[in-house]
């Protein structure tokens, strides 16, 4: 089946820091940004007048506190602000905890509802493959969550399986989508288990297999775990996908073709709980 991937629907990553009205007077935006603290990435998004105008991807490290900190920095730095310019600040994730500077904490599944209705309003299932877990759940016409479910606790089903097989096969991780998209004879794996799934990759390279191949059969083992969880709470169209794996787009094909339909995908798909989390703090300060 032909990929036919959407991408954002809103535009302007500028903005201006002041606005004319009246008598050559100006005003001051009221900006506000949303924080979400991954175990692998941590992300920041910057908005005023419902508009991103800065947003920063970055890994998480072990420190959470100093991550928040930096993301949050250089996703100001881009817009030319400060903390202090900002009038409400969300975190989430998991390590929201960690924010120090945020006048709230929300979870993650209703950020990133009300990131994905900003970018796709007729989305009502959405897939969300992070670091440490698959999360699969239904919005209603406003991108309030009604209903998730969440992976194991087991890399296979989730972005780190993806991590793992990288340092397997000594390729970049940003690599792997569009190396598996060269495959021409999947290497199909007989387990669902990161560990064991690992060890059957060793195995089928020492016999030979294409690294593109190999992958191939691993988006095919992921796609499959996430379409049985999208069976369980019932798919209802339009679906979308978030998460650092979204941006592999072998995966993305993969689970395109085990559900059988298109998937939504947002352009920077990490940033869609940040953007959220920030949606939410304009809320705050225009209450």
């Amino acid at each position: 089946m032909g990929r036919k991937t959407k991408v954002k629907n809103r535009e302007g990553l500028g903005g201006k820091t002041t606005e004319n009205r009246g008598w050559g007077s100006k005003i001051a935006m009221v900006y506000i940004a949303g924080i979400d603290i991954g175990s692998a990435f941590s992300k920041a998004v910057v908005m005023a007048k419902n508009e991103i105008i800065s947003y920063h991807v970055m890994p998480s490290g072990g420190d959470y506190k100093l991550a928040a900190e930096q993301v949050a920095g250089e996703a100001l730095a881009k817009a030319k602000l400060s903390l202090k310019d900002l009038a409400y600040t969300v975190a989430t994730g998991y390590g929201a905890a960690n924010v120090s500077f945020s006048n709230q904490a929300v979870t993650d599944i209703s950020c990133q509802g009300r990131g994905i209705f900003y970018l796709f309003p007729s989305a009502r299932t959405v897939i969300d493959i992070g670091g440490q877990f698959t999360k699969v759940f239904k919005v209603d016409e406003r991108g309030r969550a009604i209903a998730f479910l969440q992976s194991e606790k087991c890399a296979a089903g989730s972005g780190r399986f993806l991590q793992i097989i990288a340092r397997v096969l000594q390729i970049d991780l940003e690599d792997i989508g569009d190396l598996s998209m060269k495959s021409q004879n999947r290497v199909d794996f007989n387990t669902g288990c990161a560990v064991f799934a690992e060890s059957e990759a060793i195995s089928r390279i020492a016999e030979g297999a294409a690294k593109e191949d190999i992958l191939a059969g691993l988006h095919r083992t992921l796609a499959a775990k996430i379409q049985t969880m999208v069976e369980r709470i019932g798919i209802e169209p339009d679906c979308a996908v978030v998460g650092g794996g979204a941006k592999d787009i072998g995966l993305v094909k993969s689970i395109e073709e085990r559900l059988g339909c298109s998937l939504l995908l947002p352009e920077e798909p990490q940033i869609v709980a940040a953007l959220g989390a920030a949606l939410i703090a304009g809320e705050k300060v225009s209450h």
